[in-house]
């Protein structure tokens, strides 16, 4: 895999007002990175660094797993944050969040509710299920991935406590929503599912 720490597709201040920059340059170069590091030293010479990312979830367990689990998830939550607010506009991701939810303000509510409700610390994803044709919300805790499971991942919210914490202290109901009103991508997740559709 390559080893380095994926770079922003934004400065680090362009979040703000709904995640600092003091928020983003922590979380990123420390907790982000500190995972990368972690990882790099569990592998260390093992024929699994030379894996990708995603094979190596699948093949490992214990602390390896934890720390590639936790590289895979920042690495998508990044993605999925935008500092240029701009909505739905993909037809196929809108005809499903349709069908699958009745609306995008349904879907908006569903993840939010999803995402206040997971105890402790995890992430919150939108998916999509290819063999059903349909959308989930569901919460995964600690270091769990859909890399395991059989969907392909749209969004993700990081709702560990040091991804909002010097913002919002312990009001993660307001970072949640900061997320669905400014700072979702819709064109990073019609882009996962387009790609998931044309392989």
């Amino acid at each position: 895999m390559n080893m380095q720490l994926p770079k922003l597709n934004y400065p680090e201040d362009a979040l703000e007002p709904h995640i600092s920059k003091r928020t983003v340059q922590l979380h990123y170069h420390k907790h982000h990175a500190g995972y990368l590091e972690k990882l790099k030293r569990s592998l260390g010479e093992s024929k699994l660094s030379e894996l990708p990312l995603e094979q190596i979830i699948r093949s490992s367990s214990g602390n390896t797993f934890n720390s590639a689990a936790q590289v895979w998830n920042h690495n998508f939550y990044w993605e999925s944050l935008t500092p240029e607010k701009r909505p739905l506009r993909d037809e196929r991701l809108s005809r499903l969040v349709e069908a699958s939810f009745g609306s995008l303000d349904n879907l908006q509510k569903t993840f939010a509710d999803t995402a206040a409700s997971e105890f402790g610390s995890g992430w919150t994803w939108l998916a999509y299920h290819p063999q059903e044709d349909r959308l989930s919300i569901f919460s995964t805790t600690d270091a769990v991935t859909p890399v395991m499971m059989s969907v392909t991942p749209l969004l993700t919210l990081d709702v560990w406590e040091h991804a909002y914490y010097l913002d919002y202290q312990n009001d993660r109901a307001a970072y949640i929503d900061s997320f669905l009103e400014q700072l979702v991508n819709w064109e990073f997740a019609s882009r996962q599912l387009a790609e998931s559709t044309a392989a």
